[in-house]
């Protein structure tokens, strides 16, 4: 059973924009470590508060074990401990999230990211289980990730309050886009428990419900803009803050036109920051996703 909140340890989480980083291939679709390590140099330059490997936006989904871990131990070894480094260590199997979890403590991430397991739909029980086992493996914290339109289960409100009693299971980062929920999960947490905003749209909202931050797929194209946006809520700027909000928001819906990363990808290509190379069944934007993120892209010189 999940440990009392008395017993909490500190959860050692950032505060401010996380991006949930790209992972950028070659032409031949190979991982592309030497831009790796570019991203995340820039990153570190651009105030990004810490960086995600291998979660949703990076394509985790079409890495293997091993790239998995060859990614991971890539970015931990480059970051040398200049900014966070949050390991995404999901999967759909208890055993495989385990073993994830295990290496990327050993190769020295700093907290870890787990989805909500997809396809074979657990039970909130099944839930607890899942998510307690992966915390009770290593000494890192563990941040839950909620993120229904893809995994089809909900982790709901109730179930995040059991876990928010493990002491090593310190925060979520919510891609619900459901302000309410991010209000319930508030109420019924321990204090020191991080919300992420999982969802560019609600960056805003969410820091003002008090919110650590936001987890980014912007951030990929603009990380020193969300890194000021988070940054003048913390200040209590909150007319500055809004000000940012709106003007990244047609560069977010055009990065959110179709399903992630494809988008994000071209973006960081008419940069020069990666290739946009997308493993199937991910595929290339239509011509109207192309047109609409050039346009977006107008509006913030290089």
């Amino acid at each position: 059973m999940p440990s009392s909140p008395a017993s909490r340890a500190p959860a050692r989480l950032p505060r401010g924009s996380l991006v949930a980083l790209l992972t950028p291939f070659t032409d031949d679709l190979r991982i592309d470590l030497q831009a790796l390590r570019r991203l995340i140099d820039w990153h570190i330059d651009s105030g990004t508060a810490g960086i995600v490997i291998a979660g949703t936006t990076g394509e985790c989904a079409t890495l293997s074990h091993t790239e998995h871990r060859d990614l991971l131990a890539a970015a931990v070894e480059h970051a040398a401990g200049r900014t966070h480094v949050m390991a995404g260590v999901g999967a759909n199997s208890t055993v495989e999230a385990v073993a994830l979890a295990r290496f990327a403590e050993e190769c020295g991430a700093d907290s870890l990211l787990s989805v909500v397991p997809y396809y074979n739909k657990p039970t909130q029980r099944g839930l607890v289980a899942h998510f307690s086992a992966q915390a009770d493996a290593t000494a890192l914290p563990l941040v839950l990730y909620n993120v229904p339109g893809r995994t089809v289960v909900d982790l709901q409100v109730a179930t995040v309050a059991e876990l928010a009693r493990h002491p090593r299971i310190a925060g979520i980062k919510d891609a619900t886009g459901d302000m309410a929920r991010a209000a319930d999960i508030a109420l019924a947490v321990p204090p020191g428990f991080a919300q992420y905003s999982g969802d560019d749209f609600t960056s805003l909202p969410y820091l003002a419900l008090g919110g650590q931050g936001v987890i980014s797929v912007v951030a990929n194209i603009l990380p020193a803009e969300v890194a000021a946006l988070c940054r003048a809520m913390d200040e209590g700027d909150w007319a500055g803050a809004r000000a940012r909000f709106l003007r990244l928001m047609p560069l977010t819906c055009a990065l959110f036109a179709e399903s992630s990363p494809g988008p994000a990808k071209l973006a960081a290509q008419l940069r020069g920051l990666c290739a946009g190379a997308l493993r199937l069944p991910m595929c290339e934007v239509s011509p109207a996703t192309v047109a609409a993120v050039r346009t977006a892209l107008e509006a913030w010189p290089a």
